[in-house]
């Protein structure tokens, strides 16, 4: 038996699509009612700051001595803080109207758990604290950490506020502050396209909370090469398979597929590992690492592990990882990138369009100060390591270590107002150097809804 429906329901026609144009604009007022102007700017800040703030320091979470491997500090937890200024030395609490009126930064603290020895090389003690404030954050009105949060129209006009505000921007230095959405390529994503030479490429833009890359594939002069940024000239792929294990070049072969014409564009790149007398995986790390750029800046593990292997582990393909230093998901990934590069090759169809909005997404507020966090994150840690290493090498006992002392710092809080009061995203770390990124609040508001306006008469 069919069940009862309500009289008079046409479920085709509520399910049939839109068609015409001013039918679509009628679903405008219900659409603005519902989600608003803002409310993915609201939802990107609110996811930064309850998951993806914890996800970078936890990726980034210990500070070790380079000569006193026993000394570090490591980051337990994080977390923001209510929205204050510090007046005397103590926290007070503040609001929007505030800022505007005071011309100040709406910001509240980044607080951190930390364990950490104390004492020099001779005398060490584990000491842990709780909310240490590393810098501050600006924070977005009406986000989870503003005051404004879930707050009616007479809570809002005791606080000075304009009920019809829908939040999503800024305040610093008193200035109302929006940040413009960004259109970029698709992260962790193969993008088959040509370089400048007209040669076929495969490239992923890596991203993780640990590390960022771009991996580049290239067939030149028949051969299959790997471009890297810690290569300084390009390698060839074969010994890079290799080198993760993959020693029998008929297991690479049957990887790409059955069809003849495959084998037959990867047999140059074979005889190209052959001819530098690569063989096994030993000879392969072996070639790779008299290759790989030597950085002042690598880690211990990369001197300890070897440089070539923690470069294919953590930063070739970083997002493919690597559980147990069993790199076969990467083998998989990069016979992929190999197999559509030769699609590509034998039918130019194949070949993606970077304009295509398939392959795009939009960076919103949160991913945009996520990656100003992450850049500055690092910076300090990088700093705070610098200064450790300093004061243990002069090695005077007189003077009790303390690790704690080295994080507390305004370098977090400076880079991020600065960046966005004056919209200037420099993030050298990221290739990343981009101007305007923020505008003015009310200039952007105003033309947004005159342009609505001119579309609900339509």
């Amino acid at each position: 038996m069919q069940q009862n429906q309500p009289v008079g329901v046409d479920k085709q026609f509520l399910a049939a699509p839109v068609k015409s144009a001013v039918d679509k604009f009628q679903l405008l007022p219900e659409f603005l009612k519902v989600r608003g102007l803002v409310k993915q700017h609201l939802d990107s800040f609110n996811y930064f700051v309850k998951t993806g703030i914890k996800k970078i320091v936890r990726a980034n979470d210990r500070i070790v001595a380079s000569k006193h491997p026993s000394i570090y500090l490591r980051f337990k937890d994080v977390r923001i803080g209510e929205p204050s200024i510090m007046v005397d030395g103590s926290p007070e609490k503040i609001t929007p109207h505030t800022c505007r009126l005071s011309d100040q930064t709406y910001t509240a603290p980044i607080l951190v758990n930390i364990e950490y020895i104390q004492g020099g090389p001779g005398q060490m003690a584990k000491v842990e604290k709780n909310d240490v404030v590393i810098g501050r954050m600006p924070i977005m009105l009406r986000s989870c950490c503003c005051v404004l949060y879930g707050k009616d129209e007479a809570e809002l006009a005791k606080l000075g506020e304009c009920p019809l505000d829908p939040g999503g921007y800024f305040i610093i230095k008193g200035t109302e502050k929006v940040m413009l959405m960004q259109e970029q390529l698709s992260k962790n994503r193969i993008i088959i396209d040509t370089d400048k030479k007209g040669n076929i490429t495969a490239s992923v833009t890596s991203s993780t909370e640990a590390i960022k890359s771009k991996t580049v594939v290239v067939m030149e002069k028949e051969k299959i090469w790997l471009q890297l940024n810690q290569f300084p000239k390009k390698v060839p792929i074969m010994i890079v398979m290799k080198a993760m294990g993959m020693e029998s070049d008929q297991e690479v072969v049957q990887m790409l597929g059955r069809d003849p014409r495959y084998s037959s564009l990867l047999l140059p790149s074979i005889e190209e590992c052959a001819k530098n007398g690569v063989y096994t995986k030993e000879q392969a790390l072996e070639y790779l690492e008299s290759k790989v750029k030597k950085s002042m800046f690598a880690s211990d593990s990369f001197e300890r592990e070897g440089r070539a292997y923690s470069v294919l582990r953590d930063v070739f393909l970083a997002n493919v990882p690597v559980h147990q230093n069993n790199f076969r998901p990467k083998c998989v990934y990069v016979a992929v990138m190999i197999r559509r590069m030769m699609d590509a090759i034998l039918n130019k169809d194949t070949m993606d369009d970077k304009d295509y909005v398939g392959n795009k997404r939009l960076e919103l507020s949160g991913q945009l100060v996520s990656l100003l966090f992450e850049d500055l994150f690092k910076t300090m840690i990088s700093e705070v390591k610098m200064y450790v290493d300093k004061f243990l090498e002069k090695n005077n006992k007189t003077n009790r270590f303390d690790f704690s002392h080295y994080v507390t710092r305004d370098f977090i809080t400076s880079g991020l107002e600065r960046t966005l009061s004056t919209g200037n995203f420099d993030i050298k770390r990221f290739k990343m150097h981009r101007k305007g990124m923020t505008q003015v609040y009310y200039v952007l508001n105003n033309f947004t809804f005159h342009h609505l306006h001119i579309l609900l008469e339509i």
